[in-house]
């Protein structure tokens, strides 16, 4: 088999690796696989090569624009996956951790374009939170506004999943509208550079939007500014080697850290063997031992479970695992391949030998195990191995030292208040599962517990059948964790989008602020339409255009009317004196339903036109009551506009009613479909 050279791209050309390059071995049978190295790169280049033009070309996208590309390049990458999987049974995987890789990233870039089309603007500048009342008529007024970083993202990958580390910090950084240098553990570095190549060669992105780095960083980070990001995956030591550069720290710049955390798991004490709460905490811990041979920061280190259910848990865990079949990653039975190296197995064995000075080792022999289609020896296989700490109390290493690999340690809790102060223990972490059915013990953890972990996950037989899993990182939430787990976040939706974007507080008038944008805030300039705006197609819309209706009065007939026609006789509307008696009404009032069915009749054009349908109200306020006599007109202004499919948009109109004496009774948003020109 030849040795694949795996190259770097950098400055707009591919650079292959010098002869001072590192040997990359394979997982399998520990032969030389491939070749890298970086040494003859130069990282100013790098940086002024993406500022220059990754930058200004992805900035003049607007996060609609960026949306779409990212969900080509995902659909890019799914018609190119099966090369990946075939390439990444050298880094140990087998089909079913390749697919949580590769299948597991595209999903992830399209999460990002999907919530990029749906939750972002068609803009360049992103609305934070609402407007600020910052005067008493506003006239002057408060914005907190977001705008992409000026700068280039740096993304050091781990090396246990070379797809979805590089597409999970890259799908928020392109949506984001900054450009990335991405450095892949070399250990697999070919397959996150067959992956890059993929991205690269589909046209898609701008020149300059993304690089790659196979090998070392050299003087990159002393290079970074206050308009840089890095965003690390990695090992706790490494991170704080990187994170303590006097560079970083003096010009401030963002550091994203996703340690490695003793992640935990516990039994709650309502699930007692044969619910099925036990069974699903078996087959998670099971899970978590297995896939990727336990090397995933989010794998469970520390099983916990009620003391009187310890020996039920160890003999269901070895059943379980006897039935693990570890073997060669390419063959079809196998389900646990290798470790991604021989000097990994040695680095989980020396941390086993460590753990067992507080434990014991009550399943899997490193010594003694099976290996199919492949040769134990020189290949890098381990098999599970179950620790038991009984004093979990006492014990310091246990809560402190993570032997990456498929190893957990079972230790016994008295209570949840203890099972609570076990889980606090490792001092932060990705995330800790409790199994149980028992809301009031969800929330006691929650309380307890959470100002720990970056995520909770909680399981039982009503959400178990469609439940990701306690190591899926979804991109939908925030992945990250306090402490030890680095203090970081990543994904999260639009969340992590923010990591790359500068957070500005804007004050000025209402017309600054709408500019600003392109979203109407009242008080500022409206435009008289010419016309019905339900007249006019998407295209046509102005942002501030208006319409104000004439009035209506409001008579007793239509309030009891109304309420014999709806059945809401609720006694504000019919009961004189028990209305008047209620402190927020003067007597009988007007129906709030009332005065928007009235409003939309006031301000609805009936005939066909590019009005396709009325999709929801948002923020609905009553400010005034409306009494029997009262007056009421409607102004409709056309707030913000949001493309939705090739036909048609989204139209967000503000909605108010007045009384006669010009006093507001109401305010909403109405959303409708509208076609385009």
């Amino acid at each position: 088999m030849s040795i694949i050279d795996v190259h770097s791209f950098a400055y707009g050309d591919w650079i292959a690796p010098s002869s001072s390059a590192r040997s990359v071995a394979s997982a399998i049978d520990g032969t030389e696989f491939a070749r890298a190295g970086s040494d003859q790169l130069q990282y100013q280049d790098m940086i002024d090569y993406a500022t220059s033009n990754g930058g200004p070309a992805l900035r003049a996208m607007t996060f609609h624009d960026r949306a779409r590309m990212i969900k080509a390049l995902a659909l890019r990458l799914r018609e190119h996956r099966d090369a990946l999987y075939e390439l990444s049974y050298n880094t140990g995987a087998t089909l079913s951790d390749s697919q949580i890789d590769i299948d597991g990233g595209i999903g992830t870039l399209l999460v990002f374009a999907s919530k990029g089309r749906r939750e972002m603007p068609d803009e360049t500048i992103y609305l934070d939170g609402d407007v600020e009342m910052l005067s008493r008529n506003g006239t002057f007024l408060g914005q907190h506004v977001c705008t992409s970083l000026q700068g280039v993202a740096v993304h050091i990958n781990a090396y246990n999943f070379p797809v979805w580390g590089m597409l999970e910090k890259l799908g928020p950084c392109l949506l984001a509208g900054v450009p990335a240098i991405i450095k892949p553990a070399t250990s697999t570095g070919y397959v996150a550079e067959a992956a890059f190549k993929i991205l690269l060669e589909s046209g898609l992105l701008p020149k300059g939007a993304i690089q790659l780095i196979s090998g070392g960083t050299g003087d990159l980070l002393d290079r970074l500014g206050s308009q840089d990001v890095v965003s690390f995956t990695g090992s706790a030591t490494t991170a704080l080697s990187l994170r303590s550069k006097p560079n970083i720290l003096e010009r401030a710049v963002r550091f994203v850290a996703e340690q490695d955390s003793l992640n935990a798991s516990v039994l709650g004490p309502d699930a007692t063997p044969g619910t099925p709460e036990f069974d699903l905490f078996i087959k998670e811990s099971v899970r978590e031992l297995t896939a990727k041979a336990g090397q995933k920061c989010t794998a469970i280190r520390r099983i916990m479970a009620p003391k009187a259910q310890v020996p039920a848990v160890i003999d269901a865990l070895s059943v379980a695992l006897n039935n693990i079949v570890i073997g060669h990653p390419a063959n079809k039975e196998t389900q646990m391949g290798a470790l991604v190296s021989n000097s990994q197995r040695l680095d989980i064995l020396d941390k086993v030998a460590t753990l067992s000075g507080e434990c014991e080792r009550v399943y899997g022999d490193p010594d003694n195990f099976t290996v199919n289609g492949a040769n134990a020896e020189k290949g890098a296989f381990l098999p599970p191995i179950i620790l038991h700490c009984e004093q979990p109390d006492t014990a310091q290493l246990v809560h402190t030292t993570e032997a990456f690999g498929p190893v957990s340690t079972v230790m016994p809790y008295d209570d949840i208040e203890q099972a609570i102060a076990l889980l606090n223990r490792a001092d932060g972490s990705l995330v800790a599962s409790v199994i149980t059915h028992d809301v009031d013990v969800a929330r006691q953890v929650v309380l307890g517990s959470g100002s720990f972990h970056g995520r909770l996950y909680f399981n039982d037989r009503v959400s178990m059948k469609e439940s990701t899993g306690h190591g899926s990182p979804l991109p939908h939430m925030v992945h990250g964790g306090p402490g030890r787990a680095g203090g970081g976040e990543e994904l999260g939706g639009v969340r992590g989008v923010m990591h790359y974007m500068q957070r500005t507080a804007i004050q000025g008038s209402p017309d600054v602020l709408t500019r600003l944008g392109n979203q109407w805030v009242p008080g500022s300039t409206t435009i008289n339409s010419d016309i019905h705006p339900f007249k006019k197609n998407y295209n046509a819309l102005q942002i501030g255009e208006s319409i104000q209706t004439d009035f209506r009065t409001i008579t007793l007939e239509d309030i009891e009317h109304f309420a014999r026609f709806t059945g809401d006789e609720f006694y504000a509307h019919m009961d004189e004196e028990a209305a008047a008696a209620n402190p927020f009404f003067p007597g009988r009032v007007a129906h709030g339903y009332l005065l928007l069915s009235f409003a939309a009749g006031m301000f609805v054009e009936p005939a066909p036109g590019p009005v396709l349908a009325n999709t929801g109200l948002n923020d609905l306020t009553f400010q005034k009551p409306v009494v029997p006599g009262d007056k009421i007109r409607v102004q409709l202004v056309v707030r913000r506009k949001t493309p939705r499919t090739d036909d048609y948009g989204e139209v967000r109109w503000h909605v108010s009613l007045s009384n006669q004496d010009d006093e507001l009774v109401a305010t909403y948003e109405l959303l409708t479909m509208n076609q385009y020109g």
